[in-house]
């Protein structure tokens, strides 16, 4: 009972610590769920702590330098110690650090609890973007940075910065949770350390390449929150931005229907594709090594002929990947950088020779090309079909079947 009345006081006390600071740009965020708004409190209840502290010390000095000042005490006084004094500047601090430790414990504690989670996704961090997979879901993409930043931010794009809505803090794919549910994020990094931060939404945490870090998020509040890695994880490490979209638990189900996923609980029925992409890109894949195999090919050649609707399915999806990934460096048209070492794509051999050649670029990287092993068949089949058929190129179509050959 004692222990209950305790806590019970020291989350008002947090709670009236809190409420006397306004919101203020430089001040914490006080967040929408139960931990970043204790996390505030302790943050308020520590600050006003410390305000006391140097009240004290500064104040002890001011008098003592005004008050003992050598033209009123030409004759310094002569002592050596003091047991009271020595007894107060132990005991007064220990009392102090005890009760900043007992809240703090508390909250930390809570942070680590991701028991009794309803939802379970998987945080992997990558240069420069974070793959989100509703392990119970079966849903799974990619977060980039938004098209409308990632033009803008180009060297000589002419694009004015302070136009662009949510500039460098906007994805073309956010993470979408719904609202009131407790939900259980394992991060991890494919390539080095990064750190999912979204202020509002919970604390920073570390995605580290082969260990499984583990927070939980519940937001209490629909709306859309905005963070960005905070490790220094590359050059593009500005260009890493969150999304987190909380959304009534309606319109969630309704989301994830349209993710092609299900809810717990639901029978899961056939096996299904992650996404309707995936499964788009099946039918694709299947449409084009059919087609080989009616033609006697036996195994697949690194440039298929695949029926037009295929192509144009390969192209269309192509392009979007292209912009995600590559029109950062190769830009939008192709021509690349030159200045920064990212060569034209247009004429280039790499794109224009032999397929294999450039299936085994995108998956293993050259030089200051990250490896892309990590996107699917599909993806990669498309995004190559894309640039050999771009910009006055025509070299023909690459399907997933030539993709899975390289591996």
């Amino acid at each position: 009972m004692e222990k209950a009345k305790f806590q019970a006081a020291a989350a008002a006390l947090l709670a009236a610590m809190a409420g006397v600071a306004q919101a203020s740009p430089y001040n914490l965020p006080k967040g929408v769920t139960e931990l970043t708004q204790e996390v505030y409190g302790l943050h308020m209840l520590i600050f006003w702590i410390v305000c006391g502290i140097g009240v004290v010390v500064f104040g002890a000095m001011i008098y003592s330098i005004f008050a003992h000042r050598k033209s009123r005490h030409p004759k310094p006084a002569d002592f050596h110690e003091s047991i009271p004094v020595e007894i107060a500047w132990t005991v007064i601090p220990f009392i102090i650090l005890i009760g900043m430790a007992i809240p703090a414990a508390g909250t930390l504690i809570k942070m680590e609890d991701t028991e009794n989670s309803e939802f379970t996704i998987k945080v992997t961090g990558y240069q420069w973007k974070w793959q989100y997979e509703y392990i119970d879901q079966d849903i799974d993409f990619f977060s980039t940075l938004s098209t409308d930043s990632n033009e803008a931010r180009q060297l000589g794009s002419g694009v004015d910065v302070y136009k662009v809505d949510n500039y460098l803090l906007d994805v073309d794919k956010p993470l979408v949770l719904p609202v009131g549910a407790k939900v259980r994020l394992l991060l991890t990094s494919n390539d080095v350390i990064h750190a999912w931060w979204v202020p509002e939404v919970t604390g920073k945490k570390d995605a580290i390449p082969g260990y499984i870090n583990k927070m939980w998020i519940q937001i209490e509040e629909p709306g859309v929150y905005r963070g960005q890695c905070a490790e220094l994880c590359g050059r593009d490490h500005g260009f890493m931005p969150i999304v987190v979209e909380a959304l009534p638990r309606e319109e969630f189900e309704a989301w994830v229907a349209e993710q092609g996923g299900r809810m717990p609980g639901e029978d899961a029925g056939p096996p299904q594709m992650a996404s309707a992409a995936r499964v788009a890109a099946a039918d694709i894949g299947v449409a084009s090594e059919a087609g080989m195999s009616d033609a006697g090919a036996g195994a697949s050649e690194p440039v298929g002929d695949a029926p037009a609707a295929d192509q144009a399915s390969l192209m269309e999806q192509g392009e979007t990947v292209y912009g995600n990934y590559c029109s950062a460096c190769h830009q939008a048209n192709g021509q690349g950088m030159a200045a920064a070492n990212f060569p034209a794509l247009v004429d280039s051999p790499i794109v224009t020779g032999p397929a294999d050649a450039q299936i085994q670029q995108i998956l293993q990287g050259k030089g200051a090309m990250p490896a892309f092993g990590y996107l699917s068949d599909m993806d990669i089949a498309s995004v190559i079909t894309y640039t050999r058929n771009s910009w006055g190129n025509d070299a023909g179509v690459v399907t997933p079947a030539d993709v899975a050959a390289q591996r």
